[in-house]
């Protein structure tokens, strides 16, 4: 589902599309969702994951997923970008999860006028580390409906870079991994990579580099799918993007291809990721030739999601950070200078990201730092680079205590949602008197059990 998108990637396919729609496979009635999320695979762990297993006709989890509305971004282009002709709305009649295990995402049509919805993660920073391989998921079903009733259904799952969010002018740079990928109910997923510049570039925007096949077994349509992208970081210096359909590899990716615009799309944050059901624009019209929907066109018929799920492979290496992250002799910590989060000597709840900073904290958890010297005189105060994603009404406190988790905080700060797990902000707070050289601490306290910031580092000030 590109930011931007030109009918000549459309035209690239039709020829293999025709024969596609020709030998569709006639509708039947959708599996059930699965009960819960599948167990994760051996040799992975599980990093993020919703399966929608809410009650029915409530919206999806609002500290997972965002929902945008509208016809664009804030300043972003019109349409989003694509030419598509729907509204996009938070309305439970276009999302919703229906009380079996599914999230629904429904077009309809309204006299002249088709709304949809569109959603996105709240997480930004889905990445694997190096030495390691990311799998992100999706157990899909495409709206159920094929031949002239399809045309202009646009079903995808995709993701974005994460410097996308709040700029919306530099695709495809940021880079763009779509996983699923339909159009006009043809019996068919692709798979394609956006990135570099706009036009031509590595990946022959406006284009991408795609592949596509038909859904193994029972059509796209009429079944649900795992639809798998894999962003493999086992060799550095070169990387692999594979995308898979029920466990079948269809499209690779290299590194080589890319070239000197693989770090513009590798070297941010990370990734957000997408669910959305589009009608009409340049893919869907391309393909079909002419513009879509149709007067033919049927309303309401669902994109269902079982689940979404992100995972990372076990073992493999801990990027370098800046300082290293191996803790420093006892007593050759600086106060005065940026102590980053991921060097603490000893830790509980908590999970280093990236290699650069510490998330997943929350209520009870903490981070320990040992040999801080404060010399003398005393600090005035202390900063820290921290970071919400937490939802509306989570907040919770970061303190400072001294040698001691039982020791009573000698400063602290509240904080709740920055705008995102990596909206980073710089927040300052009043700190007790201390010189020498301590054991620092880092506690975390909420009244929710939920997950409530990620630490970056911090600094104290004289």
């Amino acid at each position: 589902m590109s930011t931007r998108f030109s009918g000549r990637r459309a035209a690239a396919f039709a020829t293999g599309l025709a024969v596609l729609t020709a030998a569709a496979v006639a509708a039947v009635n959708a599996i059930p969702a699965h009960a819960s999320l599948p167990s994760t695979p051996s040799g992975w762990q599980l990093v993020w994951s919703d399966d929608f297993n809410g009650a029915n006709n409530t919206l999806p989890s609002s500290s997972n997923w965002i929902i945008d509305t509208g016809t664009s971004y804030p300043g972003g282009p019109a349409q989003w970008g694509t030419g598509e002709i729907q509204t996009y709305t938070n309305s439970t009649n276009n999302v919703r999860q229906d009380g079996a295990g599914n999230l629904l995402i429904t077009p309809i049509k309204s006299g002249n006028n088709w709304t949809s919805s569109r959603i996105e993660t709240v997480r930004t920073d889905f990445k694997p580390a190096a030495g390691r391989v990311l799998r992100i998921e999706g157990r899909i079903q495409m709206p159920n409906v094929t031949g002239a009733a399809a045309a202009g259904y646009w079903p995808a799952f995709w993701a974005l870079g994460a410097p996308y969010r709040g700029n919306y002018q530099n695709w495809p740079g940021v880079g763009e991994f779509d996983i699923m990928e339909n159009v006009n109910g043809i019996n068919s997923v692709w798979g394609v990579l956006h990135c570099g510049v706009a036009p031509g570039g590595p990946c022959n925007e406006f284009n991408g580099i795609g592949a596509s096949r038909a859904c193994p077994g029972s059509s796209c349509q009429s079944a649900f799918h795992t639809y798998r992208f894999e962003w493999d970081r086992t060799n550095e210096n070169a990387q692999q993007l594979r995308w898979y359909v029920d466990g079948t590899l269809f499209h690779t990716v290299n590194q080589s291809q890319v070239g000197s615009y693989w770090g513009a799309m590798t070297s941010h944050a990370g990734y957000f990721l997408l669910l959305n059901v589009a009608m009409g624009g340049a893919f869907p019209n391309g393909v079909a030739g002419s513009a879509t929907p149709t007067g033919s066109t049927v309303s309401g018929q669902p994109m269902r999601v079982d689940y979404v799920a992100v995972y990372q492979t076990t073992g493999g290496t801990t990027p370098p950070s800046s300082p290293p992250a191996s803790p420093p002799p006892t007593g050759n910590r600086d106060a005065y200078a940026n102590i980053q989060a991921e060097s603490r000597n000893a830790q509980s709840g908590t999970t280093i990201y990236e290699g650069y900073y510490v998330g997943a904290i929350g209520n009870g958890d903490n981070l320990r730092f040992d040999g801080v010297n404060f010399g003398s005189p005393r600090p005035l105060d202390f900063v820290t680079r921290a970071a919400s994603g937490a939802a509306g009404g989570i907040s919770g406190l970061v303190e400072v205590r001294i040698d001691s988790l039982s020791n009573a905080p000698i400063g602290s700060f509240a904080i709740a949602n920055t705008g995102g797990w990596t909206s980073w902000r710089e927040i300052p707070a009043n700190v007790g008197t201390v010189t020498g050289t301590h054991t620092v601490y880092l506690t975390f306290s909420s009244g929710q059990p939920n997950d409530f910031v990620n630490i970056d580092w911090i600094r104290f000030r004289r």
